[in-house]
């Protein structure tokens, strides 16, 4: 009986989280182990349902830059970085939205449906909701840069109850042009505020933003932020994640959370408890 009554407990401190954020926008950036470890995919389709069921709005960015790779290997394409991003020539960006697109993005929609949420897959070459430009065409190729965001479509999904899951592959206003690869973090960051949401929520393989002890810090804004980054704080594949959260939080939405996707229900730990798991990023403003 106590353990049933702890069940209702925790039911009932979930309660107020529910009534506030019902009807809200969460755009959810699926990556790292929690996108390749197979009982965390199970769980996080759980906690996308029961999200689903009670009322939030999940919209799903996805990454996909270890299958990319793996299958550029196996085709015998070569494939380099530089300052940390791939350099995308037409044959490279030809592999990468067969593996975003067509393998990894029904991978999730077919996760989520078979587990009753009602997903639906699309990039930002579909209605040409997502346009970018090159980043540097002769140092990145197809590599690009975000510069429009239309969110009707996604609008007009979320309203027929579908869960919306985007590759990041966005269109050109140049006919014929193959489209451009685009960072999967600064997708979900300009959709969540071109959709107005909530919240952005961005899974990773680290606990966190940690400080030099390996702390996690729980709560940042801009300007700690930006000390942190002086001083080597913050560094290395960390800085694009708290730099999409900044631009998140500085164009209208609420908060920006970074978790750590490797345990189990990390969304719902974060969103339904007081304490949460991992860093959230405010606005200097709030």
């Amino acid at each position: 009986m106590k353990k049933k009554i702890q069940t209702v407990q925790t039911l009932l401190d979930a309660l107020p989280f529910i009534k506030e954020f019902r009807d809200q926008i969460f755009v959810i950036k699926y990556g790292g182990s929690a996108q390749t470890d197979q009982k965390l995919k199970e769980k996080f389709a759980e906690d996308i349902l029961l999200l689903y069921l009670v009322g939030i709005k999940p919209v799903i960015v996805h990454g996909g830059g270890k299958k990319i790779t793996s299958v550029l290997e196996r085709l015998d394409i070569s494939t380099r970085f530089i300052d940390g991003q791939r350099v995308t020539s037409e044959e490279v960006m030809e592999v990468v939205e067969m593996v975003l697109s067509g393998d990894i993005n029904k991978e999730i929609v077919s996760l989520l449906n078979n587990h009753g949420a009602k997903a639906i897959g699309i990039s930002g070459k579909d209605a040409h909701f997502m346009r970018a430009r090159a980043k540097d065409f002769d140092k990145f190729g197809y590599t690009g840069e975000i510069d429009r965001i239309d969110p009707t479509v996604i609008k007009n999904l979320l309203i027929e109850r579908f869960v919306p899951v985007i590759a990041p592959i966005a269109a050109s206003d140049e006919i014929g042009h193959p489209g451009y690869n685009v960072n999967a973090d600064l997708a979900a960051s300009k959709i969540s505020v071109a959709l107005r949401a909530k919240k952005v929520i961005f899974l990773t393989d680290t606990p966190g933003v940690l400080d030099k002890d390996s702390n996690l810090i729980s709560t940042l804004d801009e300007n700690e932020i930006e000390t942190l980054k002086s001083d080597g704080t913050i560094s290395g594949g960390m800085i694009p994640k708290v730099d999409a959260c900044l631009e998140a939080v500085k164009g209208g939405v609420e908060k920006a959370h970074i978790i750590d996707g490797r345990i189990e229900h990390s969304i719902l730990l974060e969103i339904f408890t007081t304490a949460g798991i991992g860093t959230q990023i405010l606005s200097k403003e709030t």
